[in-house]
């Protein structure tokens, strides 16, 4: 009897083992498996994920795992939203895994990110939205950016200004031209995300506009243009006629 039960609770240890070894073969070994062999583009977002985490949960193994986290978050355009803490809610993802996900996730926005150097020229909002539409189109909140120019429109630097709902309370000209007049910048780009997708720009928008295009007027710091960077595109309020250039006193 005694042999019985002993042989029994072997043979569970077994199984339990066993099925902890097929967990990690089929949620790791297989997806990094089949990248060595077919390459990166051949895996599915499931199967990349699942490459990050490295390991499953308990219940369920590393692919599974990786599926849950996606549906979530709607995705993996919702999971580039998400934050470390919002990761690490989903049952079966720790601290470890969320910091390796997000970090993840901001070096490919690092790397899809055209990078305004210094002494780069900004020929149009073409140049703005390829700097910035990586970095700002999954955040959730309103950033403001002010890039800093010479009298040639290169770069000299870009400044964040605020975070947050964009209102005239928290983008105030001293604090926008601050950065401008310490640097000596001839003229400035103002920047900011629609966390919505929609690059329209709100009445809201249109009045910090044009009161920062009045302040620049005044200290000698020209505002070259406001582009709205949103995940359906952007808008330039000097291409759509809305920051006219008013002519000089003489």
């Amino acid at each position: 009897m005694r042999r019985a039960e002993s042989q029994g609770a072997r043979g569970q240890h077994t199984r339990a083992q066993h099925s902890r070894t097929q967990r990690t073969r089929v949620g790791s070994g297989l997806p990094r498996e089949r990248l060595l062999a077919h390459g990166p583009e051949a895996l599915s977002d499931a199967e990349l994920v699942a490459l990050l985490l490295r390991t499953g949960g308990r219940a369920s193994g590393v692919v599974a795992l990786a599926e849950a986290l996606l549906a979530t978050h709607g995705g993996i355009h919702g999971l580039a939203r998400a934050g470390a803490r919002e990761l690490a809610g989903v049952r079966g993802i720790g601290p470890a895994k969320s910091a390796s996900v997000c970090a993840s996730l901001e070096l490919a926005r690092r790397l899809a990110a055209r990078r305004l150097e210094a002494g780069a020229p900004i020929r149009g909002p073409e140049d703005v939205h390829r700097h910035f539409h990586a970095r700002l189109r999954h955040a959730r909140s309103e950033r403001f950016v002010v890039v800093l120019l010479d009298g040639r429109h290169r770069v000299v630097g870009e400044e964040l200004i605020s975070q947050g709902t964009l209102t005239a309370s928290l983008v105030h000209p001293r604090e926008v031209f601050r950065a401008a007049l310490r640097e000596s910048a001839a003229a400035i780009v103002l920047v900011h995300n629609h966390p919505s997708g929609d690059p329209a720009p709100s009445a809201e928008d249109r009045a910090v506009t044009g009161r920062l295009a009045r302040a620049g007027e005044l200290l000698g710091v020209r505002v070259l243009d406001h582009v709205v960077v949103a995940e359906r595109g952007f808008y330039s309020f000097r291409e759509a006629g809305d920051l006219e250039e008013r002519p000089r006193e003489p």
